[in-house]
């Protein structure tokens, strides 16, 4: 069961290139901060517009980083099934943990297109593999009713959800059993997620402040349900000012702040604007994470 706080890495990049060194210092950093589990190359690491070779380079990296230490769940998703399905026998073989598989961008597949989507995938790798649902990003939504007839099988074991739909964690855990992992893909409804039967939260802010993210998860796992709602609260600003343009625009603006490489992003994203600087610098002082 994967549980806590993992971090969608946001992928940090100098003069155009990948920064190596960068990456592996913020995979480290986030290991010794308390981070759950590592996430690279999603949404929030700009696989979008990497390479194939640099996207399994940064798989490479991170696992390397991680040393068996905590879990990678490598993103691996494509909207081609054979470029999906190609990604994932390389995460498996450089020895991720699992694949975190988006659903299908811009060409639309029905529920039946999507099921054998992840179904090709299943059958073609073995190893764990977890949905990822983001309808604004992929213009499709999974239903509940599709995702129980994927997790019956095997390696098909949870979903991170970044529908914002507060009510779809406990309906899918009620149509597929509380053992089918759930994370929730939006830090702003985390708690709320975790109420409703969800297990943790794939983060955007555990980039820049996963310490308080990782304490967050382990009080609510222990029952210290004021607690973690305290932190949640605190952490508030920072949520919604790391989405004040496109991200990773702001959140790779804000690591720069702590000097966790530059704010560097690859068009089409670009710069984000003063004003948004200027937000997302105030949320960190306010959550005091700089002076």
């Amino acid at each position: 069961m994967f549980k806590g706080s993992f971090t969608a890495l946001i992928t940090p990049m100098r003069n155009g290139a990948v920064d190596e060194r960068a990456f592996q210092d913020l995979c480290e950093w986030q290991i010794a901060e308390g981070t759950h589990g590592l996430v690279p190359v999603g949404t929030t690491g700009e696989s979008p517009t990497l390479s194939h070779e640099e996207h399994m380079r940064v798989v490479e990296l991170c696992i390397e980083a991680a040393a068996g230490r905590v879990p990678v769940v490598a993103g691996t998703g494509s909207n081609s099934t054979a470029e999906a399905i190609q990604l994932t026998q390389h995460a498996k073989e450089a020895g991720a943990t699992a694949a975190l598989v988006v659903l299908p961008y811009y060409n639309k597949p029905t529920p039946e297109g999507q099921y054998q989507h992840y179904k090709a995938i299943h059958d073609a790798v073995e190893i764990p593999i977890i949905i990822y649902n983001v309808p604004p990003r992929s213009a499709v939504d999974m239903t509940v009713e599709t995702m129980a007839r994927l997790a019956k099988l095997p390696r098909i074991v949870g979903v991170k959800d970044a529908t914002a739909d507060l009510t779809r964690s406990l309906s899918t855990k009620l149509a597929i059993g509380a053992e089918f992992c759930q994370l929730s893909g939006e830090d702003g409804t985390a708690i709320a997620f975790l109420s409703q039967g969800g297990h943790g939260c794939i983060s955007v802010t555990s980039n820049v402040a996963p310490r308080l993210c990782a304490q967050m998860h382990d009080a609510w796992q222990a029952g210290r349900f004021p607690e973690a709602i305290a932190i949640h609260e605190r952490l508030f600003p920072l949520h919604k000012a790391l989405f004040c343009e496109s991200s990773p625009g702001p959140v790779k603006y804000a690591a720069s702040l702590l000097g966790r490489g530059t704010a560097e992003a690859r068009l089409p994203l670009c710069e984000i604007a003063d004003s948004s600087k200027q937000k997302v610098k105030s949320a960190m002082v306010s959550v005091g994470l700089l002076n």
